[in-house]
C-alpha cells in the first residue's frame, strides 16, 4: 500500500467556514461541543482560514480547541488569500502573523495559500507568498506547506510543476462535480496524483447542495438504502479515493457533526454496488435541463464588458438543477462583484461571445434570465 503525508489521519475533517451562529455571532459554546465531541471519536484535523467569518473562524477555533487542548491532540490547517485585499507584500504576508496571533496555536500543521486559480494567483507571484511561507516551514511555524484551489486541470499542472516543493493539493471533489466540465473535480484530482500529491477534499456535499438533491436523486439513494443520510453518499464517495488526506465537512450543528461521525468513525468505503448507485445519480443530474457551459472562458476573452459569463451560468446551474437560490447567489457574488468581472446586466449585446462559443449557447438571453434572477 502507498504511504504518503497524511494517510494515517482520520478521513472526515472539521470544516470551520459554516459555524454556529446565534445573534449574528459565532456560538462558541455550540463549537466547543462539537470540538468535544469530534475529538471524542478519535478525530483530529480541523480546517480554517484567514478569510473565514471576518476572521471570526480563527478566534472561534482559539477558544473552542486551541485553549483547551493539548497542542499535540490535534491538527489545525488554515489559509493565506493574498488575493484579499493586500495590496503590499509586507500586507499579504502580515495574514500568515495575524492568522497565528488569531488562532494561539503556535504553528500551523496545514498551512495553505489559498484558492489559487484564475486571476488569484499572480498576487502569490507578486507578493512572494511562496518563498515567504517557504521560510516559514523552515522556522517550524508550518510543518505541511501546499494550497487550496479553482480553477482547471491544466492550470492545476502548471502550478505544481512549477512549484514541487508544495506537499499537498486541496480540491473540491464530489459526486456532482467529478465528471463536470466546468469544475474538472476528476482531472484534477488525477493531476495531484501525477505529481505525486495527497490531497484534501472539500465541498465533498457541494455546500451542503448534496444534503438536498433533485427529488430524481433523492429517490436513487432512498430507494438503495432508506437507512443512511444523503450526506453520507457524497461524503464517503470522496473518503474512497486513494491518497486522500481528509475530507473536510463544515459543520453548522451537532446533529451533521453526530451524523458525519456515525459512518466516519469505522469508515469503509463504498462497494462495488454503492458506487453503480453513485452511477445512476450522476447520471440523473446529468439528465436535468442546464446550461451546457464547459467553461472554457472563449466568450471573456474579447467581451467588451468583462462579464462573468461562466461564472453566472454555473451560477445559474446551481438554481436550474438543484434549485438552490440561496447557494446560486453566493456563488454569483462570488464569481462577479468579488472577482473583480461584471455581472449579467452589463451585457451590451454585442454578439462577441455567441461567435466564438463551442457549445453554441445563446449567451445574451442567458445573461438576460440571470440578470433577472441575481439583480
Amino acid at each position: 500500500m502507498e504511504n504518503y503525508l497524511g494517510q494515517d489521519i482520520p478521513k472526515l475533517g472539521f470544516g470551520l467556514m459554516r459555524l454556529p451562529m446565534s445573534n449574528g455571532e459565532i456560538d462558541v459554546e455550540q463549537v466547543k461541543k462539537m470540538v468535544d465531541l469530534f475529538l471524542s471519536k478519535g478525530f483530529t484535523y480541523f480546517d480554517t482560514a484567514y478569510g473565514y467569518n471576518n476572521g471570526n473562524s480563527e478566534r472561534a477555533i482559539k477558544e473552542a480547541l486551541v485553549e483547551r487542548y493539548p497542542r499535540d491532540k490535534y491538527l489545525l490547517a488554515t489559509k493565506l488569500p493574498a488575493w484579499a485585499g493586500a495590496k503590499t507584500k509586507e500586507e499579504a504576508q502580515q495574514m500568515f502573523y495575524t492568522s497565528l496571533e488569531r488562532t494561539g496555536a503556535g504553528y500551523f500543521d496545514f498551512y495553505l495559500l489559498h484558492n489559487l486559480g484564475e486571476s488569484r494567483t499572480q498576487s502569490f507571484d507578486k507578493f512572494g507568498i511562496w518563498d515567504f511561507l517557504r521560510e516559514k516551514k523552515k522556522e517550524g511555524l508550518i510543518r505541511h506547506l501546499g494550497f487550496s484551489f479553482h480553477d482547471k486541470a491544466a492550470v492545476l499542472d502548471k502550478i505544481l510543476t512549477e512549484h514541487p516543493e508544495m506537499e499537498f493539493v486541496q480540491l473540491q471533489i464530489n459526486y456532482a462535480d467529478w465528471n463536470n466540465p466546468m469544475i474538472e473535480s476528476k482531472l484534477c484530482y488525477e493531476i495531484a496524483r501525477k505529481h505525486g500529491k495527497p490531497v484534501v477534499i472539500m465541498e465533498p456535499v457541494k455546500g451542503g447542495i448534496l444534503a438536498s438533491p433533485p427529488p430524481a436523486v433523492e429517490k436513487i439513494f432512498k430507494d438503495a438504502n432508506p437507512n443512511v443520510s444523503l450526506p453520507s453518499w457524497a461524503i464517503r464517495y470522496a473518503a474512497s479515493l486513494d491518497g486522500i488526506i481528509t475530507v473536510l465537512s463544515g459543520m453548522s450543528n451537532m446533529e451533521q457533526i453526530e451524523d458525519n461521525i456515525s459512518y466516519m468513525k469505522n469508515f469503509e468505503p463504498l462497494t462495488e454496488k454503492e458506487y453503480e448507485i453513485i452511477n445512476k445519480a450522476q447520471m440523473a443530474l446529468n439528465a436535468i435541463s442546464s446550461i451546457p457551459c464547459t467553461s472554457c472562458a472563449y466568450c471573456m476573452k474579447g467581451c467588451p464588458q468583462s462579464i462573468a459569463i461562466p461564472g453566472i451560468f454555473k451560477s445559474m446551474n446551481m438554481i436550474n438543477i438543484y434549485n438552490n437560490e440561496q447557494a446560486a447567489k453566493g456563488s454569483y457574488a462570488w464569481n462577479t462583484k468579488l472577482s473583480n468581472l461584471n455581472g449579467a446586466s452589463d451585457c451590451i449585446e454585442c454578439g462577441q461571445c455567441e461567435s466564438v462559443c463551442p457549445q453554441h449557447i445563446k449567451i445574451i438571453d442567458e445573461l438576460k434570465k440571470a440578470a433577472a434572477v441575481f439583480e
